[in-house]
Formats: structure tokens, C-alpha cells, sequence
């Protein structure tokens, strides 16, 4: 039974860092349950099959777990591609490659992580958006998440202002995520409204340990529009020596989510 009322909607309860540390389809048996989950995954190639970051061949087992579990069940994996490094250079510049990969292994959204300590050249951020538009532009079914801090203004200010003239409006396949911790797991110091022209996310030191106060706090600050959080940090976990993706971790904060309301234990478990 749900401890208080739900007053705004969630689209997604994002997970990230998902890697070869555990098996794809105890991501699927989640996602079956609580379809809510969202499983993200991070590419930077200078570091793939490291902790964080999944190797390809475990990102294309994956890939064939979700479609079989769509197929099989009616019910997708929610799954997005956290973009960082050289992935992000790529589509700064109007690179579609591995974007079309992307969207061939199933994964509906891509956020972009255009920030230094994710390996990114920042230099050149206010020069982009036009390259970066066309991009999402091609892959309309695709939900493009542009990272919002102050480093990469530049970079969402740019979009705003080249693809509707300065009035402040995104492309419809277009989000953003408040997050100035910039994937550090550092703990956000307050949650701004969404503006009136667009939808955010989340992020910043949200885990296991704080997510039924950050959720009060990001309902009061969503003001009933629709908004999702995302975390990363506060998932990993030393076991056995390695530093792996703790679904222990994850299964804490889908409780804590069930006793908010937000989420609902398949019949069989609950008491």
C-alpha cells in the first residue's frame, strides 16, 4: 500500500550504467515487472568493457533480449544510450552512424553528454547545435536528452535558439536533464521547475539513500508535469572484489517507488 497520494506522473525511473557485470536478461525480468524502469547504458569507446561500460557484444545480447521480450510479451525494455566521449564529438558534428546503430539494437532515447569530465571537447560546444539539430532531425522516433548544466549552455541555449529563433522552443523528439553533478553522483542542491516549453529529467546524487525525499522534493518542484530521474553512482557496488551494476541497489529504489505509489509489485508479491 502506497505511504502517500502520487500528484505528478513519471516517465521513466532511470537506471544507468547497466554493463557486462550482470546478465541482460535479469534486466528484461525488471523491466517486465516494472515497466516504469528505464536500463541506460553508457558508450565511450576509450573505455568499453570497463566498469560502466558495456562491451559491444554484451550491448548486442541485450539488443536480442529486448526484441525477443517485445515480441514474446508486448512489454519493451526501456532502454537509453548515455552518450560520452568521442560518441558525443560524433554527433556534434552531424555524425549519424552510430545513432543508426542505436536505433537498430533498440534503444529509444539518447542523451548526450557533452561535458569535459565525460571526455568530451567542450570547446567548441556553441559552434554545434546546427550539426546537432540535423541529427536529432533524422531519427524522429528517436527522444534525444540534452544535458543541462552551466557548462554545456552553450550547447542547449544553441539549439533553442537555432531551431525556433530565440523563442526558447526544442524540437518535439527533444528533452533535457537537469543534472549539474554531470554524471558524478554529486547530490543536487535544489530541483528547478520544467519551463514552460519543454520537458526535464532529473539527475544528481539520487539513489537508494535519499529517493523518497528526492521525490517529494521533485513532485513539489514538477508542479504536475510529467518529469523522470535518472542515477547513476549510487548503484555500483564492490562485490567479490569488482566494481559492478547493483541490481540489489536498484530493487531499493523500486521499493521505495512501490511505497510512494509510483510503482505497483506484480499481484504475486504483494501481502
Amino acid at each position: 500500500m502506497a505511504t502517500e497520494q502520487a500528484t505528478c506522473t513519471f516517465r521513466a525511473l532511470g537506471f544507468c550504467g547497466a554493463d557486462d557485470s550482470v546478465h541482460p536478461n535479469m534486466l528484461a525480468i525488471i523491466s517486465h515487472a516494472y515497466p516504469l524502469v528505464e536500463f541506460g547504458v553508457l558508450f565511450r569507446p576509450d573505455k568499453e568493457g570497463q566498469p560502466r561500460y558495456a562491451s559491444q557484444a554484451w550491448v548486442a545480447r541485450l539488443s536480442t533480449v529486448a526484441k525477443q521480450t517485445q515480441t514474446t510479451s508486448g512489454h519493451p525494455i526501456k532502454l537509453a544510450a548515455h552518450l560520452c566521449s568521442t560518441r558525443v564529438n560524433e554527433v556534434l558534428s552531424g555524425d549519424v552512424g552510430f545513432v543508426q546503430q542505436l536505433q537498430e539494437w533498440g534503444f529509444q532515447r539518447v542523451q548526450v553528454n557533452a561535458t569535459a569530465v565525460n571526455g568530451v571537447d567542450t570547446s567548441r560546444l556553441a559552434e554545434s547545435p546546427p550539426d546537432l539539430v540535423k541529427v536529432m532531425e533524422s531519427f524522429p522516433s528517436i527522444e534525444f536528452i540534452l544535458q543541462k548544466n552551466e557548462e554545456t549552455r552553450p550547447l542547449w541555449e544553441g539549439v533553442l535558439q537555432h531551431e525556433h529563433g530565440g523563442v526558447g522552443r526544442l524540437p518535439q523528439n527533444v528533452t533535457m536533464l537537469v543534472d549539474e553533478s554531470k554524471g558524478t553522483g554529486v547530490t543536487a542542491s535544489s530541483w528547478p521547475s520544467p519551463p514552460e516549453q519543454y520537458d526535464i529529467g532529473y539527475a544528481g546524487g539520487i539513489g537508494p539513500q535519499n529517493i523518497r525525499q528526492v521525490v517529494q522534493d521533485v513532485q513539489r518542484a514538477a508542479k504536475g508535469r510529467p518529469i523522470w530521474i535518472d542515477m547513476e553512482s549510487s548503484l555500483r557496488s564492490d562485490k567479490n572484489g569488482k566494481d559492478v551494476f547493483d541490481l540489489d541497489k536498484c530493487y531499493e529504489v523500486i521499493d521505495a517507488m512501490c511505497e510512494l505509489g509510483f510503482l505497483q509489485h506484480p499481484s504475486f508479491m504483494r501481502l
